[in-house]
C-alpha cells in the first residue's frame, strides 16, 4: 500500500510530538510529586522535632501544645501524641482510636528511629506522615504523629497535567498546519524532479533544473542537472560521430567508386584494344597509381581499429633522431617540391628517441604530409630536442593553418577541417590524426598542436626516455 508523503511526514511528526509530550509529562509529573512530598516530609518532620522537644524534661504543660495545633490546623495537618503503651492523650477532636501505628512502625520508634511515610492510605485520604518518637532521660515515653493530606499536591500535578495537555492540542494544530505546508513544498520540488525524469526518458536533455536550496532535494536536482547536461553532451557526441560516419562513408564510396571506375574504364579499354599503343605504359602506370591509392584507404582503416582495440605490439628501441628525419626527408622531399615547400631539419645528432620504429615512422610520416598538404611556396621543419626525460619533436610549417574550433576537433575520428577537402591534396580519409594521436598515447607520450590561420601550424610531441 502506498502512502503519500503528507501522511508520512505527518505521522512521523506527531509521533514524535506525542512521544515527546508523553515523556515529558511522565518525568516532569514525577519530579513534582517527589519534590512536593519530600519538602511535606521535611516540613512534617522539623515540627515534629519541636514538639518532641516539649517533653525533655519530663514534665509538659498541654496548654503550650495548642499553639502548635492551631499553627498546623492552618497547614490542613493534625498531630497526635502518643504514650508509651501507644495509647493517645493529645488529638484532634475528630480523631479516631483505629488512627494508629502500625506494629513495625512502633517497634522503630521504640529504637528511637524517624519513620516517615510520603503516600499512607490506611486514613481516610492519601496522606504524608512523620513519626517522631519521644524519649526522656534515654527511656521511650512514646511518640508525635504528624498526618498531612497530599490531595493539595495532587491538584496541583493535575492543573499542571491540564495545562500540558493544552499545549499538547495547541502544539499538534501548529505540526499539522507546519507538515502540511512542508510536504506540499516538498512535493511540489519532487513532482518537478519527475517530471524532469519523464523528459529524459523521452529524450529530451534540454532540461534545466531552477534550485536555490542545499539540502538532500537541492543536491538531487543539481545532480539531476549535471546527469542531463553529460547525456545531452553525449547524445551531441554520438549525433557528432554518425554525421561524421554517415559523411566518412560517402567519403569512402567516392573515393574508391572513382579509381574503380578509372581501372574498370582502362581495363576494357585495353581489353577492346581501343587504347593506342603508345599509350598502354600510361594506363598500366595509372591502374597502378589508382589501386595503391585505394590499397591505403584500407590500409588506413585497418590500422586505426588494430590501435584502438589495442591489437598492436610496440618493438621500442633507442633510435637517433637524425636518421629518423633524414629518412623522411628522402621519402617526402619530391611530394614537398611539387608543392614549392622546402624540407629543413634542425636536430642535434646526440638526441635520441625512444619509440617503436616503424610507428614512429609512420606518425611523423602523417603529420609531415599533414604539413605538406597545407603549405604552398614553404617552409617545414623537423625539429628535435632533449628534455628532462623526454625527447621532443616538433613539425612546423608555414602553411594555411587551423581554426580554433577546428583545433578542438581536430583528433576526433572522420574529422576533416573541411569537408570538401576529399582529394588527395588535402588528405582523404580524415583518419589519419586520430591514429596519430593513439599512437603517441599508446608510447605513454604527448601531442599538442599550435596553429594561427595563415600563419601555419606546429605539432610538438613529447616521447619518454626510459629510466637510467
Amino acid at each position: 500500500m502506498r502512502i503519500k508523503y503528507l501522511y508520512q511526514l505527518l505521522l512521523s511528526h506527531v509521533s514524535i510530538l506525542i512521544l515527546a509530550f508523553v515523556i515529558i509529562i511522565s518525568l516532569f509529573s514525577h519530579f513534582v510529586k517527589e519534590f512536593a512530598y519530600q519538602n511535606k516530609v521535611e516540613e512534617l518532620t522539623s515540627y515534629a522535632v519541636q514538639i518532641a522537644s516539649e517533653f525533655q524534661t519530663g514534665q509538659v504543660d498541654m496548654r503550650r501544645l495548642y499553639p502548635y495545633q492551631d499553627i498546623l490546623r492552618t497547614r490542613k495537618t493534625q498531630f497526635i501524641i502518643f504514650n508509651e503503651a501507644q495509647q493517645p492523650y493529645f488529638h484532634p477532636e475528630d480523631f479516631h482510636p483505629r488512627e494508629k501505628l502500625k506494629k513495625a512502625e512502633w517497634e522503630k520508634l521504640k529504637k528511637g528511629q524517624v519513620v516517615m511515610n510520603r503516600a499512607d492510605g490506611r486514613f481516610n485520604d492519601e496522606v504524608s506522615l512523620v513519626a517522631q518518637p519521644i524519649f526522656v532521660n534515654n527511656e521511650f515515653k512514646g511518640a508525635v504523629l504528624l498526618i498531612s493530606p497530599i490531595s493539595g499536591v495532587e491538584q496541583m500535578i493535575n492543573q499542571v497535567n491540564l495545562y500540558m495537555f493544552y499545549a499538547i492540542i495547541s502544539t499538534l494544530v501548529i505540526t499539522i498546519l507546519v507538515s502540511w505546508l512542508l510536504s506540499k513544498f516538498h512535493v511540489k520540488r519532487i513532482q518537478k524532479l519527475r517530471e524532469a525524469t519523464d523528459k529524459v526518458a523521452s529524450g529530451d536533455y534540454d532540461i534545466h533544473l531552477e534550485n536555490g536550496y542545499r539540502d538532500e532535494i537541492g543536491v538531487l536536482a543539481s545532480d539531476f542537472n549535471i546527469m542531463a547536461k553529460k547525456l545531452k553532451q553525449s547524445r551531441d557526441e554520438i549525433d557528432r560521430l554518425e554525421k561524421r560516419r554517415r559523411q566518412f562513408i560517402a567519403d569512402v564510396s567516392h573515393e574508391l567508386r572513382t579509381p574503380l571506375t578509372t581501372i574498370n574504364g582502362l581495363v576494357e579499354g585495353l581489353d577492346s584494344n581501343t587504347i593506342p599503343e603508345e599509350n598502354k605504359e600510361k594506363c598500366f602506370s595509372l591502374i597502378s597509381e589508382e589501386t595503391k591509392r585505394m590499397l591505403r584507404l584500407v590500409k588506413e582503416n585497418l590500422d586505426y581499429e588494430k590501435i584502438r582495440s589495442q591489437q598492436i605490439t610496440l618493438n621500442k628501441l633507442d633510435v637517433p633522431l637524425i636518421e629518423v628525419f633524414e629518412i623522411m626527408k628522402e621519402h617526402l622531399e619530391q611530394q614537398a617540391e611539387e608543392k614549392q615547400n622546402k624540407l629543413m631539419i634542425q636536430v642535434e645528432d646526440s638526441v635520441i628517441v625512444h619509440a617503436d620504429y616503424d610507428r614512429l615512422i609512420q606518425i611523423l610520416v602523417n603529420i609531415t604530409k599533414n604539413s605538406i598538404q597545407f603549405t604552398q611556396h614553404g617552409d617545414i621543419w623537423l625539429r628535435g630536442t632533449e628534455g628532462y626525460k623526454e625527447t621532443i619533436i616538433e613539425i612546423e610549417d608555414t602553411g594555411i593553418g587551423i581554426s580554433k574550433e577546428d583545433i578542438e576537433h581536430i583528433w576526433e575520428r572522420f574529422y576533416k577541417a573541411d569537408i570538401s577537402r576529399t582529394n588527395t591534396a588535402y588528405g582523404e580519409y580524415g583518419l589519419g590524426l586520430s591514429i596519430v594521436k593513439q599512437l603517441v598515447e599508446m608510447h605513454q607520450g604527448t601531442i599538442d598542436i599550435k596553429s594561427e590561420q595563415g600563419k601555419g601550424t606546429t605539432f610538438i610531441i613529447r616521447l619518454p626516455l626510459p629510466a637510467k
